[in-house]
């Protein structure tokens, strides 16, 4: 069996997986399996895919879309190795990844898993210092220390320092938590890190960039706000922390999740059940609240701009 099960989800991305996959194949460390589940695309993802002749990359095709986690999770069902990362069909591995994660895994047999810092990289496949540089401080990774992480918890649920493709797991911690919960298109990753957090797992932090996450296009739009907070909102509420602290940072959270998707509700036109969420979290943001539950009143083909002119408010 392999040492290292790698799992890439994917749904047409025909353009930018074979730059994921290749980043596999390049890997120093060369003891894994490469298992790609395709979420029924239709970009001729599978023809591309039945050129591969490699006994290392399995493909999993899905005849239809199961959805985001339900993918997820088939490809960690097929996984046989003793080690486990899932990265996303638009990113990319540096070559040392698997060697230097695996390295620390084999010599200290009580960590779960272990985290690294990202690059950030574009359309054409370029790194953006700057930009990389503020997404390190943005969640808290050029404060982590190498080592074990103290406070996980915190780190992974107030921080979100974590970063879940590039981090490689011990597989049975994963099967210990059950791995991806079934039926979430967003905030799966969250979900995952902070149930590991709280089942006592042990996370070891290697500040070295050895990952690159794209940022594109194709990534934004407001088609995806309504889905994402709902999954947002619905992970915010399967928790309830013991710490105070981090108790009153999840509700504060969880109110400002309920808030803004009232306002895309209200946006949209689904008003009595955005002005619902809205009436229930004002607290939170009691100008934005009000203003909201003011263009509830207009007609919904008035309140595009408006919204907009109200998501620039501080």
């Amino acid at each position: 069996m392999p040492k290292i099960s790698i799992c890439i989800p994917t749904f047409n991305r025909v353009n930018l997986l074979p730059l994921a996959i290749n980043s596999v194949l390049q890997q120093t460390e060369q003891d894994f399996e490469l298992i790609v589940c395709d979420d029924g695309s239709t970009d001729g993802t599978a023809e591309m895919m039945s050129k591969i002749e490699d006994n290392r990359v399995r493909y999993i095709r899905h005849p239809k879309n199961i959805g985001k986690s339900n993918n997820m999770r088939s490809g960690f069902e097929a996984a046989t190795g003793d080690y486990f990362i899932k990265f996303d069909d638009d990113d990319r591995l540096t070559r040392e990844f698997l060697a230097k994660t695996t390295a620390i895994l084999d010599r200290h047999p009580q960590i779960d898993f272990v985290g690294t810092d990202h690059w950030i990289i574009n359309i054409d496949n370029l790194r953006d210092e700057p930009a990389t540089q503020t997404n390190s401080q943005r969640w808290g990774r050029t404060s982590l220390q190498e080592g074990e992480v103290e406070n996980l918890l915190s780190v992974v649920f107030v921080q979100q320092s974590f970063q879940i493709g590039a981090t490689l797991f011990r597989r049975q911690a994963l099967l210990d938590v059950g791995y991806m919960r079934p039926n979430i298109q967003n905030c799966e990753d969250n979900d995952l890190l902070v149930r590991l957090a709280i089942a006592q797992k042990k996370a070891y932090y290697l500040p070295e960039r050895l990952m690159e996450y794209r940022v594109h296009p194709e990534q934004q739009g407001i088609h995806r706000a309504i889905p994402y907070l709902r999954d947002k909102v619905q992970y915010l509420q399967s928790y309830e922390f013991e710490d105070q602290s981090l108790e009153q940072i999840r509700r504060s959270r969880l109110q400002e999740s309920q808030l803004l998707l009232g306002l895309r509700l209200i946006e949209n036109g689904d008003t009595q059940k955005g002005q619902q969420l809205v009436w229930e979290s004002q607290s939170f943001s009691p100008g934005k609240a009000w203003t909201g539950l003011f263009l509830s009143l207009f007609p919904v083909g008035l309140r595009g701009k408006a919204f907009e002119m109200l998501r620039k408010m501080r």
